[in-house]
C-alpha cells in the first residue's frame, strides 16, 4: 500500500505535463481507496485479487472491461509477472515496463513493446518511476510530494475514534527489522504524557502487528490503543484528523504525508534511508546511519545484529523532534 502512495508524484507529473490524457490507474482492490478520491486521476480500476494466488478465469470480466477502453498506452510500474501480463491483456498497442537486468524474462519480452532498465541500485524509488516515465518524455519535477485524498463520508466515524488533537504512533511495519522497539514506544508515551500530549497507538490488523499492540499494553497499561480498523477509508480519515503521525517506514506514514498531515518518520534500515526517506524534508524524519542490513542481509525481514539500527534511535531524540514539529505546526 505504501508503494501506491509513493507512486503519486510520478502519476501527477504525468498528468500535469500531459494534461490532455485520460489517466487510469489499475491497482489491487484493497489499495483503491488510496487513489480513487484524487481529483486528477480520471479513473481507478480496482482489481479483485488474493496475494500470491493467480485466478485468471475469474478476472476475465474485469479484463474485458479494460479492453473496451481501448487504451493507447500502458505503463507497468509494478514490474512483476502479473503486471506484465495485464499490460498485454489490456490491449494497449504501446506497453512500457521496467526490467531489472539486461536479460528480460520471457514474459516481459512477450508482454512489453518497450523495456526500460529499471535495475534497483542506490537510487530512490522515485528515480525508478521517472526512469520509466522518461519513455513518454516526462521530466522529473524539482520538488516531489506525496498526494492522496480520503472519502469525507467517513469523517464523522473517524472523529468518534480519535481524541481531539491526538498524536498517532503507528508501531508496526511490513518488516520486523524496521519496527522501532516496543520499549522505546513506551518511553516516548511517558515523555509525551509528562508534556501533556495525547498519544494513541495503532497497528495493522494482522496477528503479528496486533500482537505488538498487546505487548505494548502489557508493559504500558496506560497507553491508549486505537481499535483495529479494517476499512481503509475509515483509517485514512482517522489519520487525516490526527495532530501528527509518528511511524517507521510503513504505509500509514506515507498515507499521512499524502493527506497533508505532519509526520515524523523513524528511519534506520539502509534501504529505507536511501530509497524512501529522500521524499521527506530533514525536519520530518529522524535517521540513524549504522545499518548493517546490506548486500546479502538486505532482504532479511529480521535484523541479525545484537542491537538493531532502529534501537539505536533513542526515545528522547524522537520526542525532541516531535516537539519541534508540533511547535512549527501549531493547530
Amino acid at each position: 500500500m505504501g508503494d501506491a502512495v509513493i507512486l503519486t508524484p510520478a502519476l501527477k507529473a504525468l498528468k500535469m505535463q500531459q494534461p490532455d490524457i485520460d489517466l487510469h490507474v489499475l491497482v489491487a482492490s484493497e489499495i483503491a481507496p488510496l487513489l480513487e478520491n484524487i481529483p486528477w486521476i480520471d479513473k481507478v480500476w480496482a482489481m479483485p485479487r488474493k496475494r500470491g494466488k493467480a485466478k485468471l478465469l475469474k478476472s476475465i470480466p474485469f479484463i474485458k472491461a479494460l479492453r473496451k477502453e481501448q487504451f493507447d498506452q500502458c505503463i507497468d510500474f509494478g514490474g512483476n509477472d502479473r503486471g506484465a501480463l495485464l499490460s498485454l491483456l489490456c490491449g494497449a498497442p504501446i506497453r512500457i515496463g521496467g526490467v531489472n537486468n539486461n536479460k528480460p524474462k520471457f514474459i516481459q519480452r512477450a508482454c512489453y513493446t518497450q523495456m526500460v532498465n529499471n535495475k534497483k541500485t542506490d537510487i530512490t524509488y522515485f528515480d525508478l518511476h521517472f526512469r520509466l516515465l522518461s519513455a513518454r518524455g516526462i521530466k522529473r519535477p524539482q520538488t516531489l510530494a506525496l498526494e492522496i485524498a480520503c472519502n469525507p463520508l467517513f469523517a464523522n466515524a473517524a472523529a468518534e475514534l480519535l481524541p481531539n488533537k491526538a498524536i498517532i504512533c503507528h508501531i508496526a511495519t511490513s518488516q520486523p527489522k524496521k519496527d522501532w522497539p516496543i520499549t522505546h514506544w513506551k518511553k516516548l508515551n511517558y515523555l509525551a504524557q509528562q508534556a501533556g500530549l495525547t498519544i494513541v497507538f495503532s497497528s495493522g490488523i494482522n496477528n503479528r502487528e496486533q500482537q505488538l499492540l498487546a505487548d505494548l499494553k502489557m508493559i504500558a497499561p496506560e497507553a491508549k490503543i486505537l481499535p483495529p480498523i479494517s476499512d481503509l477509508n475509515l483509517f485514512l480519515n482517522v489519520l487525516k484528523i490526527s495532530r501528527l503521525v509518528v511511524a517507521g517506514d510503513t504505509g500509514p506514514l506515507h498515507f499521512a504525508s499524502g493527506l497533508g498531515v505532519p509526520i515524523l518518520g523513524i528511519f534506520a534500515v539502509e534501504n529505507s534511508i536511501s530509497q524512501i526517506a529522500p521524499i521527506y524534508k530533514k525536519n520530518q524524519i529522524i535517521a540513524s546511519t549504522n545499518c548493517s542490513c546490506t548486500e546479502k542481509f538486505a532482504s532479511l525481514d529480521y535484523c541479525v545484529q545484537t542491537e538493531s539500527c532502529m534501537a539505536s534511535i533513542k526515545p528522547e531524540a524522537v520526542f525532541l523532534k516531535l516537539q519541534n514539529i508540533l511547535n512549527n505546526n501549531i493547530n
